[in-house]
């Protein structure tokens, strides 16, 4: 997580480039809400848990992706910069979806919050290199804050609604641990709608997780009976195991054995 609070103005290399894309903020709601502004060559939407932005270049895109970094700056005005949120692999995902969107997924809620927050009190947003000054678009945010509102607003209904989903699955559980015991259970999707396809319950408390078979993508041999890794979104990693009648989990450095 990288959170940076400036007071000086810079000076961007491209002088049109400091001209925001005048449009109006919208709002769409159900079945995926999302707050948008749109240019003659260039969008921004902002989902429940994500960003999605094309440049007016596709190149750019890309090498979004490939630099798997991507500078948020917020600004008062069209050159003072009072904010800025870094992207990177510590702190989000980074890929392009949909052939040509560069969609950004935060692993913290906090760090979205943070963004939104800037989003919705400043007037002028600039998405930039991580490395150097050069702009990738800038956007306008005036009525940004009615949108954003609008968005949380369904996000929070949307949460609620599938709450259910997120309740301990039915499955197999795990018991054990060493000072703190646990009892953990999980449940891979069957349609999932993201890279999230698992559910993860640990003493009641349930995260999404995604599932990776091939060992953390290294070419050594897995050990025996490895049958899937769960990576956490709040990157707690679950390592399921079954030899024969023998099922069990590892988490941390604890062993949990099939209890159920």
């Amino acid at each position: 997580m990288r959170r940076v609070f400036l007071s000086a103005a810079f000076a961007l290399a491209v002088t049109f480039l400091a001209i925001p894309a005048h449009a109006e903020w919208g709002f769409s709601g159900a079945p995926n809400p999302n707050a948008f502004i749109q240019s003659k060559n260039m969008t921004l939407e902002l989902q429940c848990d994500r960003i999605r932005f094309a440049p007016a270049a596709y190149e750019d895109a890309q090498e979004i992706q490939e630099k798997q970094g991507l500078s948020i700056r917020f600004m008062k005005n069209g050159s003072t910069e009072v904010g800025a949120f870094q992207a990177g692999t510590a702190n989000s995902s980074i890929q392009i979806v949909d052939n040509y969107p560069v969609e950004i997924s935060f692993s913290d809620k906090a760090d979205y919050d943070f963004i939104l927050d800037q989003i919705a009190s400043n007037a002028v947003l600039n998405l930039s290199k991580v490395d150097q000054d050069v702009t990738y678009g800038i956007f306008d945010l005036k009525g940004s804050g009615v949108a954003i509102k609008a968005l949380r607003s369904a996000c929070g209904s949307s949460n609620a609604d599938t709450a259910p989903s997120m309740e301990a699955p039915e499955g197999i559980v795990y018991c054990g641990g060493g000072g703190v015991k646990r009892q953990i259970e999980y449940v891979i999707l069957q349609n999932a709608q993201d890279q999230w396809d698992a559910r993860v319950t640990v003493n009641g408390d349930t995260i999404r997780a995604m599932t990776a078979y091939s060992y953390f993508g290294s070419n050594q041999q897995p050990p025996k009976g490895f049958v899937v890794a769960l990576l956490g979104e709040d990157r707690s990693e679950f390592l399921v195991f079954r030899d024969g009648d023998k099922d069990w989990l590892e988490f941390g450095d604890y062993e949990y054995r099939k209890c159920n």
